[in-house]
């Protein structure tokens, strides 16, 4: 169904003698753009300037009346950019037909601002607006008459040799289009009449066009009443479409996609179009111009794009000159070709060139090519799932492994001449000879590293670092950073983070940290911050967020401001787990019948936007990440961090359960409810009867109810176990603002009952509505006080806080990897944190909503919907007209996702409810069981016999603005810790090690070391060991916990202590009371020199830390640097490993 309004007398006025040769069919939208497309017509050849102008204006009409047509209201002050923006978010036009656009507006501003514009540019533009306006009225219009050739004008009296050989091919395409229409088969002679026959029809249209023009004036004050009556009807159109059903709207969306894909460029359209993208990189080029058969040839200090370069091979249709230097051959071709499989084309052109004397040689050749880079590209804007249809496709042909990719634009000319004189192979090979002792690095730290380093050597593109949250990302990332760059392998590096304030924390650290020289990076290198939009030609590093790039790429007033595609030739990515919250792209099948540019993740096109190697950091890596990094090159768990001594344990999470935690909030039928609307100003309390039942589980506290009291019990139980005047930070998550401001004050009150008094900055709230929150973030970090903050999700990830101690958690937390990167606050070591010497050993976890049972699986994090605002109206349009199994059956499954999910919409309140009733004759929960039992094509048929549905679906809202207000009163149920996968009791948890170790006493070689030979016990066994344990569910952090509930003594046993325990009944000491004892007995064994007495006691100390001293042991850190076991060996005279293994048995005697 067309949307086309009624006609009125300002859309049908001067039909009669306004006659447009080749846009006529657009009379019945509006006369206006009539008039413009025939004053551009008529200016053609005498006025280039003037007849692009006209083009421009004639296709900002056409794009605000395309977006009046589907509902898009725009104003006045949105220019055309703008306005462009919105048809494409809303995908009204797809990237082909807003190339058209843009293509108009940049050659209208220049014919304005420059006077540009030659006749040639004029014609070709003009067949170009006609093509969007065929697509306008293909997507808006109920004319079903055939279009017909483009009608080319008359010979201008001045015409180059080109123009003319132009027209003459326009005036034979004419004339075939309209032999095929009507069948004709014409002699030689009946050809050459019916030739001059179209000639003069074409001439006399032109003519008529003239004089209609001269009657009808370009008068300003005629101009302005038909914009007015423009302006006008584009408000009916709005108006009209604002109450048409949403299932017509997306029909005629799919009629706008459907013409799209008849818009179809010859060949010299498209190499129009791509010598236009190729200025806007940087180089000059004009096919008709700039050709070598018209004598143009390379010049000093020129980038040129030479058409037609002679080959061995054939002309070249491009070959790129950077001065007097060629530096790339380019194949070009229709819109319509296969652009992926032309690369090899262009590489023959490279090994056909031959350079002679006058040409600066590029290097080489290579492998038998005389460029280095090859080129093959159909005009087409680079879509993912059409990549071997889109794009620019390039290959570095230096090196026979380089593999041919797609590009989103051209390289420019530094940038490509850059590239020539980097050599990736040199560079891996001075990182593979380059020291690392220089770079503040662990092992792990290094490890990941090398692992980027080697995948790069193997000629990886993507990579993903995975490294558990506080174990160094940072510096990880810096010390990789710097020997890339040392070595010359990256010109530019482009750091990315989410967000501000992590910037603001990356480039601290970078700052911070001392490189060679003692210098960092800041100052070795040029480096610019989110505020530097450009770099400068010697900018090494650039830090910026993916929302200023998103901003910078899709979204710039200017396309001119879009950074090149060679602008980095490496991007960094921090937290990039986060690009899943965005969106997706399409699937195979999707791609038969939606349009891509509406899924595609924003992150993931700025990541496709500049031909770089991507590397990702993360803490917490899922299917979709690797799914665009790849599989980790390097990993690091939380748990090998713990069990490494790089990260602290946290307790078993301490369950805080309440009567209406547990049992939810409820009010009878016909109770009286209190409840709010949030939105509405002043707020107030009412007051009604319920017409049902009202119940409320847990997961919806503080969203659906208001309970003060609930929060005034959890509150007094953290005030019991959390003492703010202590050292030991908190975090405490909340589910929004409102509920952060009623905690703080509920915190307060309950540590001033527990305590008799406490500091009023003790307990803050740190969200983003907070005052000035970033200042706030820097308290906390740095400052006593505040000593609680209680945030929503402002620092749940990125921030630092090394003395967070307690983690407390008020609301539900379903993603997996949010709930680990919330986890990651209290992981970071801290010294000194309780005095001297008395280090952070472990946090804790307060979890008063029933957490760990709402998780999700990682397997799950990955949802059916990922664009949950399609509508149903849509997926139901979509399950009518497919005819495909595979897209249908895709659609299907989408559909019953989405449907699960409104199942909780549907019975939130009496009207959804009554209304699935109406519609589909059953209750909610019984429609979404039926519709799962369907199969996609009896899906479709219900729909066809219920067609009210998918948009009573899309309408039906949770009522969000009522918020009740529960007095009912709480208490607390249990407070206790929850151990293993099953919350077991501490005594349970205990007796299940013991049960453990003893079921693997011979399966775990580590375990009898422990006992009998614990002097042979090395550092790796003993990691082996605790990595067993660890899958089992043993930590030694919940092992001291649950000795300290069921034993009520807190022993700091280490957890060959606790396997001892168990396995001989050993009584457990404090880990640093055996040292210390066993340390005396050494001591006091022999006369000791001075020197060794003086070692011995630093052992002791190390010991006291690691566990085990092992000959490894020396080689590292401390004992590294005072040369090792070889020099502490001679000290000992030679006896260093024995005597090691007398401490060990001094600590652990041999069992009997």
């Amino acid at each position: 169904m067309g949307t086309t309004p009624p006609a009125t007398p300002s859309n049908t006025a001067g039909k009669d003698h306004l006659k447009s040769p080749n846009f006529q069919f657009l009379t019945d939208h509006h006369t206006l753009l009539v008039h413009f497309a025939a004053l551009a017509e008529r200016y053609l050849f005498d006025d280039p300037s003037t007849a692009l102008f006209k083009l421009r204006q004639f296709a900002e009409l056409l794009a605000r009346q395309a977006c009046a047509h589907v509902g898009i209201a725009t104003l006045p002050a949105d220019d055309q950019v703008a306005v462009l923006n919105l048809l494409r978010d809303r995908r009204v036009a797809a990237a082909d037909t807003l190339d058209l656009f843009h293509a108009l507006r940049k050659t209208g501003n220049a014919a304005v601002h420059e006077g540009a514009g030659t006749q040639s540019d004029a014609l070709h533009h003009l067949r170009m607006a006609r093509q969007l306006a065929i697509w306008f009225d293909r997507s808006f219009g109920n004319s079903k008459q055939p279009y017909g050739p483009f009608v080319p004008p008359p010979n201008p009296a001045a015409a180059t040799a080109a123009l003319v050989a132009e027209l003459d091919r326009l005036r034979t395409e004419a004339l075939a289009q309209t032999e095929a229409v009507e069948k004709l088969k014409l002699t030689a002679a009946g050809e050459a009449e019916r030739r001059r026959d179209a000639e003069a029809a074409a001439a006399t249209a032109y003519s008529e066009l003239q004089v209609a023009l001269e009657l009808a004036g370009e008068s300003s004050s005629l101009l302005e009443a038909e914009r007015k009556a423009f302006d006008q009807q584009l408000a009916a159109v709005q108006a009209a479409v604002a109450v048409r059903p949403s299932a017509e709207v997306e029909a005629v969306l799919e009629r706008t996609r459907k013409a799209a894909a008849l818009v179809e460029l010859d060949e010299v359209a498209t190499r129009r179009k791509i010598d236009q993208q190729l200025r806007e990189a940087g180089w000059e080029a004009d096919t008709e111009t700039i050709r070598h058969s018209l004598g143009v040839r390379p010049q000093k200090n020129k980038n040129l794009a030479i058409a037609e370069w002679p080959t061995a091979e054939g002309p070249a249709d491009y070959v790129l000159f950077v001065g007097l230097k060629p530096v790339a051959a380019v194949e070009a071709k229709k819109v319509n070709v296969d652009v992926a499989g032309k690369v090899g084309q262009a590489k023959r052109y490279s090994r056909g060139l031959q350079v002679d004397t006058t040409l600066t040689a590029p290097g080489g050749p290579w492998d038998g090519h005389n460029l280095p880079f090859c080129f093959s590209t159909n005009g087409r804007p680079y879509l993912r799932q059409l990549e071997t249809k889109s794009g620019i496709w390039f290959c570095d042909v230096r090196k026979p492994t380089n593999l041919s990719r797609a590009l989103e634009g051209w390289y420019t000319p530094a940038g490509l001449d850059a590239l020539l004189a980097s050599d990736a192979g040199a560079a891996q090979g001075k990182l593979a000879a380059e020291p690392t002792d220089y770079l503040p690095l662990r092992d792990y730290q290094l490890a990941a590293v090398r692992s980027v380093e080697d995948a790069l050597a193997a000629g990886r593109r993507s990579m993903l670092v995975a490294m558990a949250t506080g174990t160094g990302k940072t510096v990880t990332c810096l010390g990789m950073i710097y020997r890339l760059l040392k070595a010359g392998r990256f010109r530019r590096v482009l750091f990315l983070v989410d967000r501000t304030s992590l910037e603001t924390q990356a480039f601290e650290k970078f700052e911070a940290i001392k490189l060679e020289g003692l210098r960092p990076i800041t100052e070795i290198y040029d480096v610019k911050r989110l505020g530097d939009l450009v770099p400068d030609p010697n900018t090494r590093l650039h830090f910026g967020t993916v929302q200023g790039m998103v901003k910078r790429i899709l979204y710039a007033a200017d396309p001119a401001e879009v950074p090149p595609v060679d602008a980095y030739d490496c991007v960094v990515v921090d937290e990039c787990h986060r690009g899943y919250t965005i969106d997706r792209e399409l699937s195979d099948s999707e791609l038969t019948f939606r349009d891509e540019a509406d899924y595609v993740s924003k992150y993931r096109r700025v990541l496709d936007h500049f031909d770089a190697v991507k590397i990702g950091l993360t803490a917490t890596p899922a299917q979709h990440t690797e799914e665009i990094f790849g599989p980790p090159v390097a990993q690091y768990s939380y748990r090998q961090a713990v069990i490494d001594g790089w990260l602290v344990d946290h307790e078993p999470p301490l369950q805080i359960v309440t009567k209406l935690g547990r049992d939810g909030i409820n009010w009878a039928t016909g109770e009286v409810v209190e409840y709010i609307v949030p939105r509405r100003d002043p707020a107030e309390i009412l007051k009604e009867a319920a017409p049902d039942a009202v119940n409320i589980e847990i997961d919806d506290f503080h969203r659906k109810v208001i309970t003060e009291n609930y929060n005034r019990v959890v509150c007094a139980v953290l005030a019991a176990h959390i003492d703010p005047s202590l050292p030991g930070k908190t975090i405490v998550f909340c589910v929004n603002d409102a509920h952060a401001d009623l905690v703080v004050t509920l915190l307060k009150k309950a540590f001033e009952a527990q305590y008799g008094e406490v500091e009023d900055d003790a307990v803050m709230k740190l969200t983003g509505k907070a005052d000035k929150p970033m200042k706030l973030i820097k308290r906390f970090q740095n400052e006593r006080l505040p000593n609680v903050a209680v945030t929503v999700d402002l620092i749940t990830t990125g921030t630092d806080v090394p003395a967070v101690t307690n983690l407390v958690f008020l609301r539900r937390v379903r993603s997996r990897i949010l709930y680990e990167q919330m986890l990651g606050r209290g992981t970071r070591l801290c010294e000194n944190l309780f005095g001297p010497k008395e280090d952070k050993s472990s946090f804790r976890v307060y979890d008063a909503v029933n957490l760990y049972a709402a998780l999700l699986p990682h397997s799950e994090m990955r949802p059916v919907v990922t664009r949950p605002k399609l509508p149903f109206v849509q997926l139901a349009a979509e399950l009518h007209a497919l005819t495909d199994a595979d897209a249908r059956a895709e659609v299907h499954d989408q559909f019953l996702a989405k449907l699960r999910a409104k199942r909780r919409v549907l019975e939130s309140n009496e009207v959804n409810f009554e209304g699935c009733q109406k519609l589909t004759g059953m209750a909610p929960c019984d429609f979404v069981t039926h519709m799962a039992t369907l199969t996609p094509e009896e899906t479709r048929d219900w729909f066809q016999a219920h067609p009210k549905v998918p948009e009573f679906l899309d309408l039906a809202r949770l009522e969000a603005d009522r918020v009740f207000i529960s007095s009912h009163a709480d208490e607390v149920v249990r407070v206790e810790h929850g151990y293993g996968a099953g919350g077991q009791k501490p005594g349970d948890y205990l007796e299940s090690f013991r049960t453990f170790v003893a079921a693997n006493r011979d399966a775990i070689a580590t375990l009898k070391l422990v006992t009998q030979r614990p002097r042979d016990l090395t550092r790796q066994a003993l990691k082996e060991l605790k990595v067993a344990l660890q899958e089992a569910g043993f930590t030694e952090t919940h092992l001291q916990t649950a000795w300290r509930e069921t034993r009520n003594e807190d022993i700091a046993a280490t957890i060959i202590g606790y396997v001892r325990h168990v396995m001989t009944g050993e009584a457990l000491r404090p880990y640093k009371e055996r040292v210390a004892a066993a340390m005396k007995t050494v001591l006091a064994a022999r006369p000791w020199t001075p020197p060794q007495r003086k070692w011995l006691e630093r052992i002791g100390k190390q010991l006291e830390t690691e566990t085990v001293v092992d000959r490894q042991a020396f080689d590292h850190g401390q004992f590294q640097a005072e040369g090792g076991f070889n020099r502490l060996n001679k000290v000992f005279n030679g006896e260093l490993e024995s005597i090691l293994g007398e401490i060990v048995e001094a600590i652990w005697p041999v069992a009997a």
